[in-house]
């Protein structure tokens, strides 16, 4: 932003300021970086909504920044979709602080063009709403939540008619329309009481939750005979302050499982998330609580889920008898296996298993053992929900989707990642090996033994700020410009540059065309089945790189993924220290 000072002034002179945000902008008066960093420019509004740090400024979540979003959103909805009065756009928020007031706030904007709200009453996770927009056939959704970022944040994420997140195309129209709005501290909003005297906003209870369940029910693969028996798994669940308790423990519940332990400490929600370091179920710090409860029942399985309740994190007991937590890529990997030995494949026609790049090749592997096509989309669920929405015109069928960072999804009702359905299916599925006498960790290692012990790993390198913005763009810049011939050793087969869609087979200098969208993201395919991927994050001040790797065995695949990670990390670094 051209002149950040101008914008603070206008917001520190502004008569009617909220209060609390009137009060934190005086106490930074004189914290010149701080002000900077909160005005320098305007929150990020990406491909599927915007995420930051609550506080005061264009550059931090608060209702100013909301309501011109849902302002640039009404505008949009209005030119390019029909019936959007009637139809309506859902809301949803989970427990972080503010959301249930960027809801209401969401819903006194798009009432002031008389747009009507459906506003569920309390909170609810990202799936319910993704649901529920297909269910009441709205125009669009909003959900307000952060997913397992730390307290200070919070997010508002938008969804299309169809229930997936917004596309990259749909995303650039909305961007557009949010930038008409000159002022954010001006947008005209109608009050809660008028939105109720209009009837602009119908409050939601549980009907939509029952629907769901309703659905839920359906995805599973038992025969009707097991279904309706009760069943000796002992299950461990921790929503993690979240949103996921309701709808998990019913869900259960309907499929006979009636041993479940909930975390006690974990059940309520919390902003603050008090009890783990993060709500985070990619951390295995999260799942500390439920292992300690796991241990005293003698757990088969211990489920958490993230605070909007879209990821699932799994552990089960190795071979050793101590409880480890799987990875994104290994639930997947199990799920899509049970899913697939559980399924008529001819009675399917052209059935499709979507990954994104990022994620692991044995899933590929697993898909082809079963003569079923893997598509491959960017880095995001929402590339996942808009290929499924196109398999409704093409004939094609959705069989599983998944990501590695904790996305799954076993059925498109819902259309973007749901750890509800994840937490039913892969409870099912600890239940079908224990009758076999198996845990989930020996039908991974038989999955190792039959396909090659497929491994993956992540590190990331937080950048906060301006400065950090730039740091990460540099390291991007280099990398795009002197890309490696070889990794640790490792030559380098193929570079992919999504940024410019072009992939090259350097052996042969040949270019090819990636069919993807263009994104900010560098992939480099090695020898010996390894890849290596660097992506900033378009939620939070990182830059991440993933790897992968097969190995003859798993010391092999563990040591070998040990030295990708050890050179990317030296060199990243030696890059930042370079620019800095």
């Amino acid at each position: 932003m051209a002149n950040w000072e101008k914008v603070y002034k206008k917001w520190d002179s502004f008569e009617n300021l909220d209060e609390s945000l009137k009060t934190e902008l005086h106490s930074k008066k004189d914290n010149k970086t701080a002000l900077e960093d909160a005005f320098y420019k305007e929150l990020t509004f990406g491909t599927g909504g915007m995420r930051g740090v609550l506080g005061a400024g264009v550059n931090r979540m608060n209702i100013y920044t909301v309501r011109k979003a849902v302002n640039g959103l009404a505008n949009y909805l209005l030119a390019n979709r029909v019936n959007v009065k009637d139809r309506g756009v859902v809301i949803a928020y989970d427990s972080r602080y503010m959301s249930p007031e960027f809801a209401i706030e969401s819903a006194k904007v798009l009432g002031s063009y008389g747009i009507k709200t459906h506003l569920f009453e309390s909170l609810r996770p990202t799936p319910l709403l993704s649901f529920a927009v297909r269910y009441l056939s709205t125009a669009a959704g909003i959900m307000i939540t952060a997913s397992h970022n730390p307290p200070e944040y919070n997010g508002f994420k938008v969804y299309n008619e169809s229930g997936a997140q917004i596309t990259p195309g749909e995303a650039d129209q909305i961007i557009e329309a949010i930038k008409q709005t000159e002022d954010e501290l001006t947008v005209p909003t109608l009050e809660k009481t008028d939105l109720e005297s209009k009837e602009l906003i119908n409050w939601l209870g549980e009907e939509v939750d029952n629907a769901y369940l309703s659905h839920l029910k359906q995805i599973t693969k038992m025969s009707p005979d097991v279904l309706e028996q009760e069943k000796d798994l002992q299950i461990v669940f921790t929503p993690l302050h979240g949103t996921a308790y309701h709808l998990v423990t019913k869900g259960l519940e309907q499929l006979q499982f009636s041993n479940v332990s909930v975390v006690e400490e974990q059940a309520k929600p919390d902003p603050e998330f008090s009890t783990v370091q993060s709500p985070n179920p990619e951390e295995h710090q999260a799942f500390t609580m439920a292992i300690e409860l796991g241990k005293k029942t003698d757990a088969d399985i211990l489920l958490g889920t993230d605070p909007d309740a879209d990821r699932l994190g799994v552990a089960v007991k190795n071979d050793a008898g101590e409880y480890q937590v799987l990875t994104g890529n290994q639930l997947g990997s199990l799920l899509l296996d049970y899913i697939l030995a559980h399924s008529d494949q001819k009675v399917i026609q052209n059935p499709r298993m979507i990954k994104t790049v990022v994620t692991t090749e044995l899933g590929r592997a697993i898909a082809d053992a079963n003569q079923v096509e893997t598509i491959d989309t960017l880095t995001g669920f929402k590339f996942i929900g808009e290929k499924i929405n196109q398999f409704d015109s093409t004939g094609e069928t959705f069989i599983f989707g998944f990501e590695e960072s904790y996305g799954y999804l076993i059925s498109s009702f819902a259309r973007d990642k749901d750890a509800v359905q994840a937490a039913m299916m892969a409870t099912e599925m600890a239940y079908y090996w224990k009758q076999r006498g198996k845990t989930l960790f020996d039908a991974l290692n038989d999955l190792y033994e039959q396909h090659g012990f497929y491994l993956e790993g992540m590190s990331s390198l937080t950048l906060k700020g301006k400065e950090g913005s730039e740091q990460i763009a540099t390291i991007m810049n280099e990398i795009r410009t002197n890309p490696f011939e070889e990794i640790n050793g490792i030559k380098v087969e193929k570079i992919e540059n999504y940024l410019t869609s072009e992939r090259i087979i350097v052996a042969d200098n040949i270019k090819d065309i990636i069919d993807l969208p263009q994104e900010n993201m560098m992939k480099f395919i090695l020898e010996q089945d390894g890849w290596i991927c660097l992506r900033p994050s378009g939620t939070e001040p990182k830059i991440k790189c993933y790897y992968g790797v097969r190995g003859n065995s798993r010391d092999d695949s563990e040591q070998l993924l040990a030295s990708l990670k050890d050179t990317m990390d030296k060199m990243i670094d030696g890059i930042v220290k370079k620019s800095s």
